[in-house]
């Protein structure tokens, strides 16, 4: 306190303490950290009463799945199983990463099935038909599909058509493309020892291919949970402390360690694998920490403000539907290389389907400005689960689909629910 003296009583009268001096108010997380475990648990069930699931409800589906088919048949957790419904969802997952950022953008594109298809048919006539060396025609392949991409979202954001109309047009457009680039044999085989077949058909044999891969994800991992503590810790903000660091590295080392040995017990570790976490990991620090994730979330929560801060909104949507189609066409050489052609069936059937179930499956928000691109790893496994447990019980694909209806659906009432759960909170 301080003393003053007032012009007009003519006596002093104590002064409110200076803000440097005031009482700083402590950060919740901090008390949590302090609590220990009961701590955690307390802010473990505010978060569920307050709809903040995270990956939570895809993680115990998945451990349901495992568990439920395990009974039924024990193949299904075996290392073969597992080793090739790892490489089977590969094609999916990776179309579902550009499904991701379209959907936290707040919008659809429903003609990644028919890009995926052209992409293949393109790279098959190119290097098939007219010779052109594989790594080009790959190459052009993917051009061809960050192009569609674009196109559609020049349209949605130059124009005004809005995406869905503008996506299905492409579905319809592009499948019907593909067709006209086959030809009328309507299907090109591959080089069964070329570069694509090699995506889904190659192993690494050697035992330490696995566990350095483990290793070094759950180093990285470690690592850059540290960094960020040492940098939250020196700006004066809550931190965690190096033993929550260690636990948590550990909880992510031990499924690392046992499907890098479940590999090994097979044919070693895919190359359909490391590319596609490859993939994921490079999506998940562009959403995350680059200011083009910002802004792809921005837009996702709200366009008008998004525009009022400065963010080029028309160049946003066009890059997120290029990067889209791209994706697509990298999905649609995983997928032609495990049938090893290119065929009028290309990009069809449930595909489109399965990728958006799989990102939505695996946490992003069909409402916009929410999402991770490990939502389309867990959403791709989810489904490509159910399909194998299916196949291995023999129970025919009409109940798969049916099935599979009844998770999206489920997704996305929980998806519902945590919002309006959110608002509830105030935290929205």
């Amino acid at each position: 306190m301080t003393t003053d003296l007032s012009e007009n009583a003519g006596e002093p009268r104590e002064t409110p303490p200076a803000a440097g001096q005031a009482v700083a108010a402590v950060d919740p997380r901090l008390l949590v950290r302090e609590e220990g475990f009961a701590g955690y648990w307390s802010e473990f069930r505010r978060k569920l009463r307050s709809g903040e699931l995270g990956s939570l409800p895809v993680v115990v589906g998945l451990i349901v799945i495992g568990l439920v088919f395990q009974v039924q048949d024990s193949a299904f957790l075996g290392a073969e199983n597992l080793s090739n419904l790892f490489v089977t969802a590969a094609g999916t997952g990776l179309i579902a990463v550009g499904i991701v950022f379209v959907l936290v953008l707040g919008e659809i594109d429903l003609s990644v099935g028919s890009v995926s298809g052209l992409a293949a048919a393109v790279l098959a006539v190119l290097n098939v038909h007219h010779g052109v060396p594989e790594w080009l025609a790959l190459l052009l392949a993917l051009l061809t599909g960050a192009l569609a991409g674009g196109l559609h979202g020049f349209f949605f954001a130059r124009i005004g058509v809005p995406a869905f109309v503008v996506t299905l047009a492409g579905l319809l457009g592009w499948n019907g493309l593909m067709l006209q680039v086959l030809g009328a044999n309507g299907t090109v085989n591959l080089d069964d020892s070329g570069l694509v077949a090699a995506l889904t058909n190659h192993y690494f044999t050697d035992i330490a291919a696995a566990y350095g891969l483990a290793t070094l994800a759950v180093a990285a991992f470690f690592l850059a949970s540290w960094r960020d503590s040492r940098r939250r810790e020196a700006a004066g903000v809550p931190s965690r402390p190096l033993s929550e660091l260690a636990l948590r590295t550990a909880a992510l080392a031990v499924p690392a360690y046992v499907v890098a040995w479940l590999f090994n017990q097979y044919k070693g570790l895919p190359l359909a694998v490391v590319i596609f976490l490859g993939v994921v990991v490079a999506s998940d620090f562009v959403l995350r920490r680059t200011s083009y994730g910002r802004k792809v979330f921005a837009l996702g929560g709200s366009v008008e403000a998004a525009r009022r801060a400065g963010i080029d909104v028309a160049a946003v949507r066009i890059s997120v539907f290029a990067l889209s189609g791209a994706t697509a066409a990298l999905g649609g050489m995983f997928l032609a290389s495990q049938i090893n052609a290119a065929n009028q069936s290309s990009g069809a059937g449930s595909l489109l389907m399965n990728a958006i179930a799989a990102a939505v499956i695996g946490g992003t928000s069909l409402f916009g400005g929410r999402g991770s691109a490990w939502s389309a790893l867990l959403g791709a496994l989810v489904i490509q689960s159910i399909a194998s447990g299916m196949a291995l019980l023999g129970i025919a694909s009409a109940v798969q689909y049916m099935i599979t209806g009844a998770v999206l659906l489920a997704a996305v009432v929980i998806d519902s629910l945590s919002r309006r759960t959110q608002k509830t909170a105030g935290r929205a």
